[in-house]
């Protein structure tokens, strides 16, 4: 990782059900990044171009009409907008990470992912992470990532993880991360919120000390020793579709990004309310200090007491049939080679090639 960084994230409104629109506003937001100088800049969970902000208030019926409305602004991986947003990514010299709702690449699906793209400064595409478990009632409206989501992403500034929403509530998932060597953590939420009892009663509230947002990143940096770009949606009244704003009852796009460094301190603090790229200068020595405190990976880990298992390979769905028993065994007779061995071989094959 390099020594000094500049680092931020946009809190800007996008244009809602937009993607061609969204796109264009992402293209001014790296503009100003550059200008800015900045290394990283992070667009909130689903920024391109929709969150279901109607959840809970709207029929079965106009809930489906509404995800294929999402589905006609949805972005496949890769594609021309990838294309068109790496090469704006380039221009503007920023690395960026971009949250959106992405069309499944299987032929025949049209399920769409709560996915963040990577995008090199240089241009490249260098993937993506797909939300692994829907929030509640979010599942009517994404599938679910796998084991192939669950990875870090190397930039010129250094190893880049990256989690969205409740996300950060997953403690093995949280581990994984901090075990595929990140850091630098992108974090990205729909806004900020009170609660009202418990997890299902949000409502919007900038400021609010009850949002799980603040100790979630504050959490994730100390426990895995990296710096946080926290991304939080803002999308002001005015900026909400016309046929939507009797049903968009769950906005909770009030802002809320900001940026925490190793030790769980605020290098900028929450931002409310005001559309702005949020942004802060980080120093890599602050990450050598809570390291030497404590290091999860490194001296305060117990690998002889604790260990996780993560899964490398993706679901598909088709494999090629396991070969029988008896012809594994006829073909160990005949080139003489140990039985194990040759199982362990076609085991190792087959998973290779279910996770292309």
């Amino acid at each position: 990782m390099r020594e000094h960084l500049k680092v931020g994230a946009a809190q800007i409104a996008p244009r809602f059900l937009d993607k061609r629109g969204t796109i264009e506003k992402i293209g001014r937001t790296l503009e100003e990044a550059g200008r800015l100088g900045l290394d990283l800049l992070v667009f909130p969970e689903t920024f391109l171009s929709a969150y279901p902000y109607w959840r809970g208030a709207v029929s079965v019926r106009r809930e489906t009409e509404l995800i294929v409305a999402m589905q006609r602004e949805a972005v496949r991986i890769p594609s021309e907008d990838t294309e068109a947003l790496a090469e704006l990514a380039r221009r503007a010299n920023v690395n960026c990470v971009i949250g959106l709702n992405e069309l499944d690449d299987r032929p025949g699906s049209l399920t769409m992912y709560n996915t963040l793209l990577v995008l090199a400064r240089d241009g490249r595409v260098l993937g993506r992470h797909r939300k692994l478990i829907p929030t509640h009632s979010e599942r009517v409206y994404w599938g679910m990532g796998d084991a192939r989501d669950i990875r870090t992403f190397d930039l010129d500034v250094g190893r880049v993880g990256g989690l969205i929403c409740y996300e950060h509530h997953v403690t093995l998932l949280r581990a994984a991360m901090a075990l595929r060597g990140e850091e630098l953590h992108v974090a990205v939420w729909p806004g900020w919120w009170t609660m009202d009892g418990h997890l299902g009663a949000k409502r919007p509230e900038p400021g609010a000390r009850g949002c799980d947002v603040e100790p979630a990143v504050r959490a994730h940096a100390i426990e895995n020793s990296v710096f946080v770009v926290s991304s939080s949606w803002y999308l002001p009244p005015a900026e909400v579709p016309a046929e939507l704003r009797d049903v968009m009852t769950y906005n909770l796009a009030v802002g809320g990004s900001c940026i925490v460094n190793p030790s769980g301190l605020f290098t900028c603090e929450p931002v409310f309310e005001k559309e702005t790229i949020v942004w802060s200068e980080i120093d890599q020595g602050e990450r050598r200090l809570a390291k030497a405190y404590f290091d999860s990976v490194g001296h305060y880990a117990r690998w002889d007491l604790l260990q996780l298992v993560v899964r490398e390979e993706g679901w598909e769905p088709m494999r090629a049939p396991d070969p029988a028993p008896a012809r594994l065994r006829e073909a160990a007779e005949r080139h003489e080679v140990r039985l194990d061995r040759l199982e362990a071989l076609v085991e190792d094959l087959a998973r290779r090639l279910e996770s292309r």
